[in-house]
């Protein structure tokens, strides 16, 4: 087998954290069985929300990493308000919590920084590279983003060498993810960010989308556009990630509460209100429920969740465990009865598939979701038995599911399932990469 490189145009790399990084990380691992040698090109000195050394171990022994410095203004943000750490990640305070810092910080980062904070790396990158591809030969040049600046160096080195297949990775999308409608722009910086995408779309020879939804918007904007999903490793914490090929495991109620887990980052516009509700019902009228029950963070919770949540009858019932490691992470997971996952509400985003329900699905734990009607995640579900999806208008539904599951578990019951699902094993998804390569 003749073996081809691949170029990947990376922000996220470990020892970042975070789902953003993992996507590529697995790839880069699996790719070599299939003939395909990867090279990684990211910043040196990126300024990441998250850290996880954990991941490390994943990095191939012999890869080859580029690294060049990259600036960031985000020191800049943060002097005017502290909020702004969490723009790193993407995030911002919305509504009535908006202070006029936060507005105006909001403002300048949409209209300044087109089409994010990383632009400032993407000319220095792109006079790098066209020097290391005019003396290494290179097959493919991966782009992923957000940071949708990324693309940007795909486009131009495409334009200077157009006999080099260019894939854009959107992992999210960029004009339709529901945060886009909050950054305040003027008319011109709309105009701007939408010419940069379909120029993205446009001269991409593949555009690879992270769920069914997207690919399906992608090609209506005129992009060759593919979904391969993200996916769960079989080689993490294996003692913990039941897959299997069969379809129902033994009951195991090991735990000593019933636990509702939530991993991850939760921002506001990702907030399950009607969630609480429902659990702080629960608590309020079922003794046996509010003696058993316990509502587990792992991951960043916006503050102002927290603090709401904590004014509640919950109050008693939190753990919160804070940022904790990959594989610490999935060791959560693990010892949960039951796994919590959000999505924004508006229709727009049913195509976004967040990257932790295929590793929830690994455990075999039941999964409720919520987000817009008709999701890819909803769908996944369905296809694997492993839960159930509710909009946020939902109610009553939502503590009729919980009090069910937890009667389960309280007799014992609680079935864990790991159905359908090898399709989304990293190493399968990357042989379908390879082939779509």
């Amino acid at each position: 087998m003749n073996t081809k490189k691949i170029l990947i145009i990376t922000y996220y790399w470990p020892p970042a954290g975070g789902p953003g990084v993992q996507r590529w990380l697995k790839f880069a691992k699996y790719l070599p069985e299939f003939g395909w040698e990867p090279i990684i090109f990211t910043p040196e000195n990126p300024s990441y929300p998250l850290i996880d050394e954990s991941l490390m171990k994943d990095v191939p022994e012999n890869l080859e990493i580029i690294k060049t410095k990259i600036w960031e203004p985000y020191q800049l943000a943060e002097k005017l308000n502290k909020s702004n750490k969490k723009f790193k990640a993407g995030q911002f305070d919305v509504g009535n919590n908006q202070s006029w810092k936060s507005k105006l910080s909001i403002w300048v980062r949409g209209n300044f920084f087109i089409p994010d904070a990383r632009v400032f790396w993407v000319n220095p990158s792109v006079k790098f590279l066209e020097q290391y591809l005019k003396t290494n030969k290179i097959d493919v040049v991966v782009t992923s983003g957000p940071p949708h600046s990324l693309h940007l160096i795909g486009l131009q080195l495409k334009q200077k060498f157009p006999d080099i297949k260019w894939i854009a990775d959107f992992r999210d999308p960029w004009t339709e993810i529901s945060y886009y409608k909050h950054l305040k722009l003027t008319n011109k910086s709309d105009k701007k960010h939408r010419k940069m995408e379909s120029d993205v779309f446009k001269n991409a020879d593949i555009t690879l989308a992270t769920s069914y939804t997207d690919a399906e918007n992608f090609r209506k904007n005129g992009a060759n556009a593919v979904c391969v999903t993200n996916g769960f490793d079989e080689s993490d914490s294996s003692k913990t990630l039941k897959f299997s090929h069969s379809q129902t495991l033994q009951p195991s109620n090991s735990q000593t509460k019933f636990t509702l887990s939530y991993i991850g980052v939760l921002e506001q516009l990702r907030n399950p209100e009607n969630l609480w509700n429902a659990l702080n019902d629960l608590v309020k009228t079922n003794k046996d429920f509010a003696e058993n029950f316990s509502l587990k963070f792992v991951g960043r919770i916006d503050d102002k969740i927290l603090n709401s949540i904590e004014n509640s009858s919950l109050k008693n019932h939190i753990d919160n465990l804070g940022y904790l490691s990959h594989d610490k992470a999935v060791d959560e997971m693990a010892n949960s009865s039951m796994l919590l996952i959000t999505n924004f509400p508006n229709e727009s985003s049913k195509g976004i598939i967040p990257g932790k329900i295929f590793e929830y699905l690994a455990t075999g734990k039941q999964i409720i979701s919520f987000g817009p009607n008709e999701a890819d995640v909803a769908k996944i579900l369905d296809e694997t038995n492993a839960g159930k999806h509710f909009n946020y208008q939902d109610s009553e539904a939502i503590k009729n599911f919980i009090s069910e599951k937890f009667d389960l578990w309280k007799s014992g019951n609680l079935q864990e399932n790991t159905g359908n699902i090898e399709q989304f094993s990293r190493r399968n998804l990357t042989k379908t990469l390879a082939q779509i390569l």
